[in-house]
């Protein structure tokens, strides 16, 4: 599995994921198996629709819902 986007910013390069939503450990483990594999530390990023809660998880992974991506200019570097 690959990851959705992968985007440059000067030095800066970012993995995206995009899910509908996060219901099943299962469903989570499938979203996250591409980013857990990248051996960089650019940012990895998962965007899930919805009113879910932004938050990184203990992978490093940011989890940000769409509301946040969509109206926070700042919202990769969270």
């Amino acid at each position: 599995m690959e990851d959705d986007f992968v985007c440059n910013r000067d030095f800066r390069r970012y993995y995206i994921q995009s899910a509908l939503e996060l219901p099943t450990e299962e469903k989570r483990q499938q979203e996250f198996n591409s980013q857990l594999h990248i051996d960089d530390n650019f940012k990895k990023i998962v965007i899930v629709g919805g009113m879910t809660s932004t938050y990184q998880d203990d992978n490093g992974i940011l989890i940000l819902n769409v509301f946040d991506f969509l109206l926070n200019e700042n919202s990769l570097e969270m």
